[in-house]
């Protein structure tokens, strides 16, 4: 089976809308609502990539990227914020995480990045700080 996705937002409605434009490329989303709940997906289930709201009722992308580094460094974190801009993307891709995506979401885009997140190598996923 493909390694999903799991989605760390507080929105069932962007779950819904991810779940519909994931389904036509069989890539399987889970949601967790907030940062607790993905611990626990973390801890029972491997995901090729973490797509997770900037901004989290109990902390942020910047905690995620955190432990998805100590637990899986392979996993691509892919972070979602409405006011993406080149500065918040430069801060996003300088701290770890494989791209960001605009909000609101656009079908393509979602399956673009995505995609390729989930097929890159390990070492496109998981850039350190030192490497850039």
């Amino acid at each position: 089976m493909q390694q999903g996705v799991l989605f760390i937002s507080s929105s069932a409605e962007d779950a819904n809308a991810l779940t519909g434009m994931l389904g036509p490329l069989s890539i399987p989303l889970k949601h967790a609502t907030d940062l607790r709940f993905a611990r626990t997906a973390l801890d029972s289930e491997k995901y090729g990539v973490i797509l997770t709201e900037a901004r989290l009722a109990d902390g942020n992308w910047e905690d995620v990227i955190n432990i998805v580094e100590k637990q899986d460094p392979s996993c691509a974190v892919v972070v979602t914020h409405p006011f993406a801009d080149a500065r918040f993307w430069a801060d996003a891709i300088e701290t770890g995480a494989y791209d960001v995506l605009a909000q609101p979401f656009c079908c393509s885009e979602v399956q673009r990045i995505l995609s390729n997140a989930l097929s890159s190598p390990v070492e496109l996923k998981r850039l350190s700080r030192a490497a850039i």
